[in-house]
């Protein structure tokens, strides 16, 4: 893959969707950069379709749906995807997994915490975790001391 940079401006006028990471793509050290926002604002004014996709919680991505300038966004590793609607002011969110699965999943995924809490030393679970809908994060670097290789 090239970087955008380096393409026709025949080539670049085809692209209709811009898919993208956020965390250190987007962001720096943690950080939306004023330049990533501006560049999400331009490529929206192309007529560009720009589409994050993260593994961060479904609370953070309600909040960049309604704030960025995006089509939309996937989140927690694609678990779902919002969509909100500014003329209608209403959110469009859309599951993989049926409420019942998630359900299910919830009481699996509470067990592998105990688990994963009971077995790597200085793991936590993520600070977001109560903002999330269908994933368990466990925090091994961001507001824990950066585990080992050898223990993640």
């Amino acid at each position: 893959m090239q970087p955008l940079a380096d393409s026709s401006q025949n080539a670049l006028r085809k692209i209709r969707f811009v898919l993208t990471d956020i965390d250190d793509t987007l962001t720096e050290n943690g950080l939306l950069p004023a330049a990533s926002y501006q560049a999400l604002e331009r490529l929206q004014k192309a007529g560009k379709k720009v589409i994050p996709i993260t593994g961060r919680p479904a609370g953070w991505c309600d909040h960049i749906a309604r704030m960025w300038p995006v089509d939309g966004i996937v989140g927690e590793n694609g678990a779902f995807y919002f969509v909100y609607d500014r003329g209608k002011r209403k959110m469009k969110r859309r599951f993989w997994k049926t409420e019942n699965e998630r359900a299910a999943d919830s009481k699996k995924l509470g067990q592998l915490r105990k688990q994963i809490l009971a077995t790597v030393e200085g793991c936590a679970v993520a600070s977001d975790q109560s903002y999330r809908e269908a994933d368990l994060a466990i925090d091994f670097c961001e507001d824990v001391p950066a585990l080992p290789k050898a223990s993640v």
